[in-house]
């Protein structure tokens, strides 16, 4: 059982097949430039497959989505005048 902070709910990809970890957060917003995903970090091509792909191929985009935020936000600030 998975324990959310109240009002989340639960992520359709998991309830449409449990036991497949997802990283969507529900703050769907594609940044233009990259093509990513602001609120999870994946591309509108690995959202789309996501179902489709095999647990290491699922588990090597989670591994690079730290990293592809922390990018994301550090663009972001980058973009905000002084």
């Amino acid at each position: 059982m998975t324990l959310r902070p109240p009002g989340q709910t639960p992520d359709t990809d998991a309830i449409a097949t449990p036991g497949i970890a997802t990283p969507c957060i529900k703050l769907c917003a594609i940044e233009p430039l990259s093509g990513l995903c602001l609120g999870c970090g994946r591309s509108l091509r690995e959202i789309g497959a996501w179902m489709s792909y095999s647990p290491d191929t699922r588990a090597a985009v989670m591994a690079a989505l730290p990293q592809r935020l922390a990018r994301l936000k550090a663009e972001a600030r980058d973009c905000v005048p002084d």
